[in-house]
């Protein structure tokens, strides 16, 4: 039997293929407030197959960012059972979890997080030496791969102020990508970003799903409903098979 630690260090695209890549069971998550209990997540099951660009749409509030978080094991569920691949997320403890996710996950936020001292190619850098992919000598050329990949190589040693939000979420996709991650999860990437930007960065993300890449897209915007593998609409902590707010016929 393959020990714990090992599969901690597994990557998920060395797994048996033909089954679910994520699978959530009953996956609760409470939190503790001066009102009482505030219950974020009320029972999810869910299962999410290789190379899906899934959308997790919903209100705000609707728990949205709170489950991306636990299947990212940034935070842990009150009840249930997470799986990706083989390994069991909700067991994972806090050094196990940031070295599994340095092999398996790449995290796209709304605001960027790129390092404004450091150069754009040196944001790229920084996340493949933490994950030591690469060596110091290959990092570099590396992270210019990737950001020729999203268009952005020609302001490589620019600062982020330097560039357009559009441009810098490029950088922070280039980022997430620099441990070729089987999994991408982006909290509301297009969330800052005006609607011809938001395009061109959605079809980035259409880009990697076709290419193998499965992608969990967190959004409370319906503009790209009908361009997801599929969705999970979340209202009150709850899937529901309905649209939570106006979407396009």
């Amino acid at each position: 039997m393959t020990s714990i630690s090992k599969l901690h260090n597994r990557r998920i695209s060395d797994l048996e293929p033909g089954r679910p890549l994520i699978r959530l069971h009953g996956v609760r998550k409470a939190y503790k407030t001066p009102a009482g209990e505030f219950l974020a997540l009320a029972g999810i099951d869910a299962d999410v197959f290789p190379g899906e660009l899934i959308g997790i749409l919903g209100k705000s509030g609707a728990g949205k960012t709170t489950l991306v978080n636990l299947i990212t094991a940034t935070d842990r569920l009150t009840a249930g059972e997470i799986w990706v691949g083989d390994v069991a997320v909700h067991k994972l403890k806090e050094n196990p979890a940031a070295a599994w996710r340095g092999k398996n996950l790449g995290v796209v936020y709304q605001s960027f997080h790129l390092i404004p001292s450091l150069s754009l190619i040196q944001n790229v850098m920084l996340a493949m030496d933490f994950n030591g992919n690469y060596s110091s000598a290959r990092s570099r050329e590396a992270a210019l791969e990737l950001l020729d990949e999203m268009e952005i190589a020609e302001h490589a040693y620019k600062l982020p102020s330097d560039i357009s939000g559009g441009q810098q979420q490029r950088v922070a996709i280039a980022r997430a990508l620099s441990n070729d991650p089987p999994i991408l999860v982006a909290d509301e990437p297009t969330g800052r970003l005006d609607s011809a930007t938001a395009e061109t960065i959605f079809s980035i993300f259409e880009k990697l799903a076709s290419r193998g890449h499965t992608i969990l897209m967190v959004s409370h915007d319906p503009s790209f409903f009908r361009r997801y593998t599929r969705v999970l609409w979340l209202a009150d902590g709850k899937l529901t098979g309905e649209p939570q707010f106006p979407v396009e016929q």
